[in-house]
């Protein structure tokens, strides 16, 4: 197991954490992939949509169960991707010393990934493929080799 931990968060921890956490694990496969809400439906499952958009793509969510992020988890990751500006700015602002280590999901393509709770099928299809298409980026960032004398910047 990996030391590296990244922790994906979003408002619910049902919808686009969630759908974040599987993709990023197929991406980043020598890394701990974790989410977590900023106010979480702690206890509930992924959203049946998600659980569908995902399925579509022979992905799998069940048995997720939401969390409620905590300062422990933070402190334990070596990066924090969130879905807005707006989450970053929460975050960062209730938990200062994470600054330099959270960073939006879309930063590299400059995009927010809205939340699709209770708008449909169609809505979580949207995020997936925005997730989808923002993971790229990442992975290449993550997976390139790290040279001693150097700082890795994300």
């Amino acid at each position: 197991m990996t030391d590296r931990t990244l922790l994906v968060l979003c408002t619910g921890n049902i919808c686009r954490s969630p759908m974040a956490q599987v993709i990023l694990s197929r991406a980043l496969p020598d890394w701990r992939v974790e989410s977590a809400g900023l106010a979480a439906l702690v206890g509930k499952p992924a959203a049946p949509e998600a659980l569908q958009a995902l399925g579509e793509r022979s992905s799998d969510l069940s048995g997720f169960q939401a969390r409620q992020v905590d300062e422990p988890m933070l402190r334990g990751a070596e990066l924090v991707l969130v879905m807005t500006r707006d989450q970053k700015a929460r975050v960062e602002e209730q938990y200062p010393w994470v600054c330099g280590r959270i960073f939006r999901l879309g930063q590299w393509d400059g995009l927010e990934i809205d939340d699709p709770f209770q708008r449909g099928l169609e809505a979580f299809q949207r995020s997936l493929a925005l997730i989808e298409n923002c993971v790229p980026a990442w992975a290449v960032r993550l997976r390139a080799p790290v040279n001693s004398s150097e700082t890795r910047h994300v």
